[in-house]
């Protein structure tokens, strides 16, 4: 696989309205693991879709060398399909079957070629992503969204690609499929493009490439090389515009004061020709020469200070817009050793199916706790939480809740009134709060003069995270306890950063569904719960 290679030329691409999304983008990616990152709406998911060949540029040029596979993020399947079907194998199957069954039609060979071994391999790629327990006649719509996630990865790679395309591979996997993925892009050898949010994945790549405003960037290393590069990248830019600053300031005070030192030279110089009784002639030429060297000397000034500006442009242009958001949010404290939920036995049906095995599950949240609730997909997390939230209700058991208010942040980020504004949402939550300092709690949530007007409806998911949160934290009154539900799932890396800093700011208990380990580390996680197979088990933080 070492000539795999995809080769861009001057790539341009627009959307049907004109809406630009590259122009001239050229770069040449060969064999290893590169990792594709920017914000939401940068056109990360376009680019692999021309690179596949589902898209047609405007202008330029594609080149891949080598057999080509490419996972999008939402796979067009229907639920009639096998597991067979989706993996391409089925007519080589069935043509297996008909030769064992004594059907030597020359057709089934042609069909067959040199997969013989198509069944083993199959089940071995199967097994090496966790589907252990799929056969191949299964229907596609007794699985789960993360298995049908790995069976598309699983249909790719038995094409033994040696370019290959992944769009979000680990969106709805859990914790166990998704090392089971790393594990298995550790081990692919040729030249693979990936758009990921997960950092976890990002550091097993060897490279990162960054699509900064229509143009692609390449940093050598994993994720962390990266963002450690861009940190360094920041505070020399950070630097230069206070340099910038500083001399565009200077420039200014020394025009300024040239501009007075001439204006005092040309009245000294009025009244000595005055006194002097020189010819009107001789004066006037006098006068006009000192009023064109202050006009030269003005223009040097002004010259300078554009040229100041121009490098301050410059110094900002080199900065990244990744602002964070900053509060103070002292009502959601809570006294260490309160006990905000003390649940016993707690049993839940999800349809027909009981959710929690035995007796039930026991859990105490008590102070400040932060509590990342893991376990399988299927698991039973999400009903957990709605029955700490009082959404449904325990079928047995013992409940008891502190005064207080909880929380609740589903996956869906369902919480907003999608047709009115952010501020109004916000002003619903806060009503005897002044309206200054809504508007500037908005503006803590970035949020600033006319996003804060905007309706919901039309927010970005990480700004409508962001609105949630607003609504959320600032409330009144403020909440003790907050349930949060993948809450990472569709941000991207910059939006995940802010809800880091906005939970770092508050200081009640949350429980948090997630399969996103650096996000559990970085928000500063002290209790680990497991829920298995029915049962929930108190566990430590796992291996970084």
């Amino acid at each position: 696989m070492s000539d795999a290679s995809v080769v861009c030329s001057n790539l341009s691409f627009a959307w049907p309205d004109d809406t630009p999304v590259f122009e001239n983008l050229s770069f040449t990616l060969g064999s290893g693991r590169t990792g594709l990152v920017a914000p939401n709406g940068s056109g990360k998911s376009t680019l692999l879709k021309l690179v596949a060949g589902e898209l047609r540029p405007r202008s330029g040029s594609v080149a891949v060398t080598g057999t080509l596979g490419h996972l999008p993020q939402s796979l067009p399947l229907t639920e009639a399909l096998t597991v067979a079907e989706v993996l391409g194998v089925a007519p080589i199957v069935q043509a297996i079957d008909a030769v064992e069954s004594g059907d030597v039609d020359e057709r089934h060979f042609t069909t067959i070629g040199d997969d013989w071994d198509i069944e083993e391999r199959t089940r071995a790629q199967l097994d090496r992503l966790g589907l252990t327990d799929l056969t191949l006649d299964r229907g596609l719509d007794t699985l789960s969204g993360g298995q049908i996630i790995s069976l598309g990865l699983a249909a790719q790679l038995l094409k033994r690609p040696d370019v290959l395309l992944l769009d979000e591979p680990t969106n709805n996997l859990d914790l166990d499929a998704r090392h089971k993925l790393y594990d298995v892009l550790e081990d692919f050898t040729g030249c693979l493009l990936l758009v990921s949010h997960d950092r976890a994945l990002l550091d097993r790549m060897q490279r990162i490439a960054e699509l900064d405003r229509g143009e692609l960037r390449f940093h050598g290393g994993n994720f962390t090389a990266y963002e450690e590069a861009v940190r360094a990248e920041q505070e020399v830019a950070e630097k230069n515009v206070r340099n910038a600053e500083q001399e565009l300031k200077r420039e200014k005070r020394e025009m300024q004061q040239a501009r007075e030192r001439a204006e005092r030279r040309q009245g000294n110089a009025a009244r000595n020709l005055k006194s002097a009784g020189l010819p009107r002639i001789v004066a006037g030429a006098m006068k006009r020469g000192a009023q064109e060297s202050a006009g030269r000397a003005g223009q040097m000034h002004a010259g300078r200070v554009g040229e100041a500006k121009a490098r301050l442009d410059e110094a900002e242009r080199a900065l990244r817009d990744e602002q964070r958001i900053t509060l103070d949010l002292p009502g959601t404290r809570v006294p260490a050793g309160r006990t905000l939920f003390l649940g016993e036995r707690l049993r839940a049906r999800f349809g027909e199916k009981e959710v929690f095995a035995g007796e039930g599950v026991d859990l105490s949240i008590r102070g400040p706790e932060r509590i990342a609730l893991t376990g399988p997909n299927g698991a039973g997390k999400s009903t957990l939480l709605r029955v700490l939230n009082g959404d449904l209700t325990s079928a047995s058991g013992e409940i008891k809740r502190a005064e207080g208010r909880i929380a609740y942040l589903s996956q869906r980020l369902d919480l907003l009134d999608l047709d009115r504004t952010v501020a109004e949402n916000f002003a619903d939550r806060a009503p005897r709060r002044p309206e200054a300092e809504r508007m500037t709690l908005l503006a803590r949530f970035l949020f600033r003069g006319a996003r804060a007007h905007l309706p919901v409806r039309v927010l970005s998911g990480g700004e409508r995270l962001r609105a949630t949160l607003a609504c959320v934290l600032c409330a009144e009154p403020a909440p003790h306890l907050l349930l949060l539900d993948e809450p990472t799932n569709n941000l991207d890396l910059v939006s995940t950063g802010q809800l880091e800093s906005a939970l770092h700011s508050y200081q009640g208990a949350f429980v948090v569904v997630s399969h996103d380990e650096r996000f559990l580390r970085e928000i500063g996680v002290n209790r680990w719960l497991r829920l298995a197979d029915g049962e929930l088990t108190e566990t430590g933080a796992p291996e970084a």
